[in-house]
């Protein structure tokens, strides 16, 4: 899958991963391969990826992620760490 994550100042990931963890307003949610398409608000939290290096991590103070077709785009409003 091909996951992007923006702010509103840079582009501070994009890349392939084979799953990615988000912490979805009603609660964290996880997205694999052929997931459904969906379109959520994030509440600040962790954001979690697996890449071919190994598993990453990074905080956002809130946002929206988009899945479909195997396209995982964040929308961030602020990454913290």
């Amino acid at each position: 899958m091909h996951l992007e994550i923006i702010t509103p100042d840079k582009k501070v990931f994009e890349g392939e991963v084979s799953e990615a963890t988000f912490p979805g307003a009603n609660g964290s949610f996880q997205v694999l391969k052929n997931h459904a398409s969906i379109i959520s608000a994030l509440d600040k939290g962790a954001v979690s990826y697996t890449t071919s290096n190994g598993r990453k991590s990074l905080v956002v103070e809130g946002g929206v992620v988009e899945v479909n077709d195997n396209r995982i785009i964040v929308l961030a409003e602020k990454v913290i760490a």
